[in-house]
């Protein structure tokens, strides 16, 4: 059995503290790190990566932001994460997701929060670089995720096409969204469980036009909403 851990960078002759600190946690914890830097897709680097590693059924695969930072003992990461993954019919497991994703394919929308239906939590900073915490709502079963965190398996990386489809014109937007639809296309279940990982971004990259021209073409090309329609006991987490 292999942990894998790929992760996109934009350069890897110039990784700050925090990436280095979070590949030597991979590193130290017995994964396989694979950095991707200078790739022109996250879609081709993750869908290139995979193919090229050929992994087992059991094998573990966690595609991550290289601006997190997690506080967990990586043995305990890696309890948590093979049982979660052990549900037969888990797709991608997350720190942070929503049960609903609305029309508008905004998956922290803020009416959809405070009317309790996201999942999960995660760290951040404000301005004056103090850490707080991000509490969306309880773990368990979501349709949709942020891509900082997703884990799956060798087996549900080979079912997978991580390739950029035809109606999506940016190369690193959205992806997150489009793979854990996906997933649910093939019958399996995404799920968010409680991991502190502290996350040094706060969505910049929201602002640009290929994040809005993907979300347009997610919304053309899916039926919205998607919904988790009824959690059995085993989607808690």
């Amino acid at each position: 059995m292999n942990y894998y851990a790929v992760i996109c960078t934009r350069d890897t002759s110039s990784l700050d503290k925090t990436a280095w600190d979070l590949l030597n946690y991979y590193s130290a914890g017995g994964f396989q790190v694979h950095i991707i830097g200078g790739a022109h897709s996250i879609f081709h680097a993750y869908n290139a990566k995979v193919k090229e590693l050929d992994p087992d059924d059991d094998d573990v695969f966690v595609f991550c932001h290289d601006d997190i930072g997690i506080s967990e003992r990586v043995d305990y990461l890696k309890e948590r994460l093979n049982q979660v993954l052990n549900y037969q019919d888990t797709g991608f497991v997350g720190v942070a997701g929503t049960t609903h994703l609305g029309t508008e394919a905004v998956w922290w929308n803020q009416v959809q929060w405070q009317a309790g239906k996201h999942r999960g939590c995660v760290w951040h900073k404000d301005k004056d670089g103090q850490p707080y915490k991000t509490t969306y709502g309880d773990q368990g079963e979501v349709v949709v995720m942020d891509g900082l965190f997703m884990a799956c398996t060798g087996k549900t990386a080979q079912m997978m096409d991580f390739s950029k489809p035809e109606f999506f014109e940016g190369e690193w937007d959205f992806y997150d969204i489009y793979y854990c639809a996906e997933a649910r296309k093939l019958g399996l279940k995404n799920r968010v469980m409680n991991l502190e990982i502290i996350h040094n971004s706060r969505g910049e990259l929201v602002g640009r036009d290929s994040w809005h021209k993907n979300r347009e073409a997610f919304i053309a090309n899916y039926d919205l909403p998607m919904i988790v329609e009824k959690e059995d006991a085993a989607n808690r987490g």
